[in-house]
């Protein structure tokens, strides 16, 4: 055994010593390999000079424009939160979808996709979902594990339904590494992976899990028979006119963001700055009437300026760097001021009712540990190339039997037993640099090896010990259910996710068909 090699198993075995010991993760993925490289270079086996590269890599990370709409995606999701809109819309479909049991839990999935392609925040959705359909579900005679395992894995769906944190991460990884490969095969020119592609990529996967978990929850209560009347969540006496209004607003916040996307209209950072901007209406539309009416036509008028503009009506124009006074300028400038206005008016109302500055330190705090995480797995995987451990890897890779799927199974095992360990920006930053050029040198579509790891990826919420949504159900679920009761409520639902990824490893259409047809 060659000395670079021992040095990368006590790399390894450490790493996973010290995340299992309970130090912060982004301590330890950039503490370790540089201890073990300062170690090994006492040793004559790793040259310091390639530190050298870090302030570099860090400076890339941060510049890259596409990670400016992660801090922006967690925004919309923590003001919708703590706006209580998406409670409102949790409450108004369970009265739509109330009066039996199965009809209860379909509600359950039903909102947990509305929100999951409005926030994609999974500790909030959890925690809304045990707090508000929890006790519901009971009542209608639904059992404790099916009860719980439904809003554990129904609070994941936002991890593969776009737009989704995990795709744009993960959009950009496997970008690179496509890149990467096919530079490695003598293609200098491919055709790049966009996140639109993996957000249309993910549509039709995420709808197949929904339709499972749906079917999974017809089949589970088919002979279940309500012990008493089922009751919607206590509060007034609503109208459907009422229901839909509690609706509505997520749902146009959810086409924008999605439509601007899918329709070539707005790049994914863009469409994240459309969806904070949507989200801060929502928001201040809770507060009163009168932000309700200014929420509303300050939407009307973003509508009307953009179909405007887009029929060639109204335009900013300029001329050499200078702005041209045309009537189509004026007009568009003066539509441009009063929008800004409408959101400047609902900020002022957020922050006074002390919405929008805790929204905002929540999301620096998410968004400091994601791009902590990152900055940490570039160092790791620094030190790891500096090992020779990609040769070690491709060398390895090239070996299995099976070929490009036999490399595609063991990469999709050691993503599915990393779950059990590790989050998921962790798994993102650290395996697909090291697997995604080897693997994608073979004849595999990105963006369906990118949606493949995504759904992979989401069953780490749900397995034990360190799954993320049993912990956040935990905190909301009553004493009676126990630790092990959670535990085994989620295992059907793993095994639903599992079978989601054969059936999506068999039919790769469902993945590239929708990007093929937009993009």
């Amino acid at each position: 055994m060659s000395p670079e090699l021992l040095w990368l198993v006590a790399m390894t075995v450490a790493v996973l010593a010290g995340i299992l010991s309970g130090i912060p993760v982004m301590l330890v993925i950039a503490g370790v390999p540089t201890a073990v490289a300062l170690l090994a270079s006492q040793a004559g086996h790793f040259d310091l000079g390639y530190f050298g590269a870090v302030p570099q890599r860090v400076f890339g990370t941060m510049q890259n424009p596409l990670l400016i709409a992660v801090p922006l995606f967690v925004l919309v999701g923590v003001l919708l939160d703590r706006s209580k809109q998406a409670e409102r819309m949790l409450t108004n479909i369970n009265r739509l979808f109330g009066g039996t049991p199965t009809g209860l839990a379909f509600s359950v999935i039903v909102v947990s996709a509305l929100i999951a392609a409005s926030t994609g925040i999974i500790g909030a959705t959890i925690v809304m979902l045990g707090t508000i359909s929890l006790p519901t579900l009971l009542r209608a005679g639904i059992d404790k594990r099916t009860s719980s395992g439904l809003i554990c894995a129904c609070g994941t769906l936002g991890q593969i339904i776009p737009p989704s944190i995990v795709l744009i991460l993960l959009g950009d990884q496997v970008s690179n590494a496509y890149i990467e490969a096919q530079q490695a095969v003598g293609n200098f020119a491919p055709e790049p992976v966009t996140v639109g592609d993996l957000f249309a990529g993910a549509m039709l996967p995420g709808l197949m899990l929904v339709a499972l978990y749906a079917l999974y929850v017809a089949w589970r209560l088919r002979a279940t028979k309500p012990p008493q009347a089922v009751e919607p969540p206590p509060g007034p006496d609503m109208s459907l006119a009422d229901t839909l209004a509690g609706i509505l607003p997520t749902l146009a916040l959810i086409i924008s963001v999605l439509g601007s996307i899918l329709m070539g209209l707005a790049t994914p950072t863009e469409a994240a700055g459309v969806g904070v901007a949507g989200a801060m209406l929502v928001a201040a539309a809770q507060i009163s009437a009168r932000l309700r009416w200014i929420a509303l036509a300050t939407a009307t008028l973003a509508l009307a300026l953009l179909a405007a503009s887009h029929y060639g009506l109204v335009g900013v124009e300029f001329t050499a760097g200078l702005l041209v006074a045309t009537p189509g300028t004026l007009v568009a400038v003066g539509l441009l001021g009063l929008l800004g206005a409408g959101l400047l008016a609902a900020a002022i109302a957020l922050v006074r009712a002390r919405i929008l500055i805790p929204a905002i330190t929540e999301t620096l705090t998410v968004s400091g540990m994601i791009f902590g995480i990152i900055i940490a797995a570039s160092i790791l995987s620094l030190v790891f190339r500096a090992f020779g451990g990609d040769e070690m890897v491709a060398d390895v890779m090239h070996n299995l039997p099976g070929g490009a799927w036999g490399m595609l199974a063991i990469t999709m095992l050691v993503v599915f037993l990393l779950g059990f360990i590790l989050e998921f920006v962790e798994i993102i930053f650290i395996v697909i640099p090291i697997i995604g050029p080897v693997l994608l040198q073979a004849d595999i579509d990105p963006v369906w090896f990118a949606i493949l790891i995504a759904m992979n990826l989401q069953t780490s919420f749900l397995t034990p010990p360190f799954g993320f949504a049993l912990f956040y159900f935990r905190s909301v679920a009553p004493r009676s259910l126990t630790t092990g009761d959670i535990y085994r409520a989620i295992v059907p639902f793993v095994v639903i996710q599992l079978l989601a990824i054969a059936i999506l490893a068999m039919f790769p259409a469902l993945a590239t068909w929708l990007p093929g047809v937009l993009f």
